[in-house]
């Protein structure tokens, strides 16, 4: 017969573990190497037996303590230490149910000993989501539209039970005897794994409706589409939720209804663009307005707003008109507009107009032109 590996070697932990790290590193070896999970892998099979030796000591503060004095002798040989049953005709997992629990969600296969959610018990409505699509406007300022919301709703007929009214709820389920849940034995080399899962049949409530609702075939709610007035807060944007309480499917056994949330799709707009609550657009100036200066009039989600073009503003020129932009959601601030100024050159010219202006480029020297000197003077000195 082999000789048994060090505990602490088997769970790959040192001495000084505390019982967090022992545990842990448990629940990953057992999760890698059940049984359930490597079916006909004897390799497996043995590590799983030896983890579950090794965690069966080392797990417990007092038989811990015995071996880390007197070592695999301190329990005179027998499998599993202290009489843990691992040799036995069935596979005692005693003290391990809080690891599976945590490893597998609640009980492996529901067998063991995890907690299992009661069917019978209320249970809230799934959530669901529609999306809604806004103009740019109803975004920034807000508006109310109406939603056809598609959802679940408590059947009026039997108020949620299942059952035909005055037919008598529910009967025991035959098929797990009322206990909601179906066990089965595998046998293994190690013994005999009880596999408990809920029965299909009845779905772990344990009873079966003797004669279903006839308007929702037993399910205790039925799918409509509703009208609601939705209020879309201003300032809100492309891409963001808005969420409606109540509004999602019908909850179960008298749980609460779940949530609706609407995702927002805003259509683009064909001036403005939007980053966060600030707004840009660019802005056609004539190449006379630019070098003269003038009044314009600059559109705003508010309306035209009357602006001064400086003499000799120049194309690319941004500037900037304060609380023009998106009203911040919840609060009397806005976001401001960034006005780019683009001059606009003419085309088609007709003779009279070009001879003009060719006599105007005789009037004016290059010291008129100063990003055109600045970038001549730095040309010749990188060329010198």
């Amino acid at each position: 017969m082999a000789e048994k590996r060090d505990y602490y070697e088997v769970l790959g932990v040192p001495k000084t573990a505390s019982a967090e790290e022992i545990k842990k590193a448990y629940r990953k070896l057992a999760k890698e190497y059940h049984p359930d999970r490597n079916p006909g892998d004897k390799t497996a099979e043995d590590k799983f037996k030896e983890a579950g030796e090794a965690y069966e000591v080392l797990g417990n503060e007092e038989k811990r303590a015995k071996y880390d004095q007197f070592g695999h002798a301190a329990f005179d040989g027998t499998a599993g230490a202290g009489g843990a049953g691992y040799g036995g005709g069935g596979f005692d997992f005693g003290g391990f149910g809080d690891i599976f629990s945590d490893i597998f969600g609640g009980g492996f296969g529901g067998g063991f000993g995890g907690q299992r959610r009661n069917p019978n018990a209320p249970q809230r409505g799934n959530d669901i989501e529609q999306s809604i699509e806004l103009t740019f406007e109803q975004a920034c300022f807000g508006t109310e539209i109406e939603v056809n919301i598609n959802h679940t709703e408590t059947c009026e007929h039997c108020h949620g039970s299942c059952a035909e009214p005055g037919s008598g709820e529910s009967v025991k389920c035959s098929a797990c005897g009322g206990t909601g849940q179906v066990r089965r034995v595998q046998k293994t080399p190690f013994g005999s794994f009880a596999n408990v899962t809920t029965c299909s049949v009845c779905g772990g409530s344990g009873t079966v409706i003797k004669n279903p609702c006839k308007v929702c075939g037993g399910k205790g709610s039925v799918h409509k589409v509703r009208k609601k007035k939705i209020r879309v807060p201003a300032g809100i944007n492309h891409g963001q939720q808005i969420s409606v309480r109540g509004e999602g499917d019908a909850g179960i056994k008298g749980g609460p209804s779940g949530d609706l949330f609407l995702t927002v799709y805003v259509k683009k707009h064909k001036i403005f663009e939007r980053q966060g609550y600030d707004i840009y657009c660019d802005f056609p100036i004539t190449f006379v307005e630019a070098a003269l200066g003038a009044e314009v009039e600059v559109p705003t989600i508010d309306g035209k707003v009357k602006y001064n073009i400086s003499e000799g503003t120049q194309s690319g020129t941004k500037f900037r008109l304060r609380g023009k932009g998106v009203p911040k959601i919840n609060s009397n601030q806005r976001g401001d507009q960034y006005v780019t100024v683009i001059v606009e050159i003419p085309k088609n010219l007709n003779d009279k107009q070009k001879e003009l202006l060719r006599q105007f480029a005789d009037t004016v020297d290059g010291s008129k032109y100063k990003q055109r000197k600045t970038f001549f003077d730095k040309m010749k000195d990188a060329f010198k």
